[in-house]
């Protein structure tokens, strides 16, 4: 019987900002045994894609990624904001409500023709996935899939992952 993550999620009305209903992984990491299962499904999904390296943004990207690479017994990549990887960078730009912002990989995170899964804790408008994605396929990886502990429908964040395997426990 599958887990019903949505009791783990907290609904934090008007955070931000007033008319947001912003979707609280922590209760979920909280739980050992139900971010456990969370883990479980996301690697079940990444085995039957053929993964061989994990790749998430910052910060919360990583809280996802981390246990299925370490589940899987592969690699995790973080997508970074600017400054904050030591080494030469592949960077790529991606719109926010108000300006842009951008993420960087390092050049040597992923080998060409490797099988990659992107992971991140929300899929809302598809920006920042969108942004990880292009950094994966300018180093020649090949995204075989993506995954989501939360997809939020009404921000059409699949529009924007056209083409792409879209994994999420959760809508809302």
């Amino acid at each position: 019987m599958a887990t019903d993550f949505t009791k783990y999620i907290a609904s934090v009305p008007d955070y931000p900002e007033k008319g947001i209903m912003f979707r609280d992984i922590s209760p979920l990491m909280a739980d050992g045994q139900a971010f456990h299962a969370a883990t479980d499904e996301i690697v079940a999904y990444a085995k039957d894609k053929g993964v061989e390296m994990v790749v998430g943004p910052e910060a919360r990207g990583f809280i996802v990624g981390c246990p299925v690479a370490y589940e899987m017994g592969i690699g995790f990549a973080p997508a970074r904001k600017e400054g904050k990887l030591p080494r030469e960078t592949v960077k790529a730009s991606y719109d926010l409500e108000y300006g842009q912002s951008a993420l960087y990989l390092h050049k040597d995170a992923i080998k060409p023709g490797q099988k990659v899964l992107v992971t991140d804790d929300l899929l809302a408008t598809g920006g920042t996935i969108g942004a990880t994605i292009q950094l994966v396929e300018d180093l020649g990886g090949i995204v075989v899939g993506t995954a989501f502990l939360i997809e939020l429908q009404d921000l059409h964040g699949r529009d924007k992952l056209k083409g792409y395997d879209i994994f999420s426990l959760m809508q809302y």
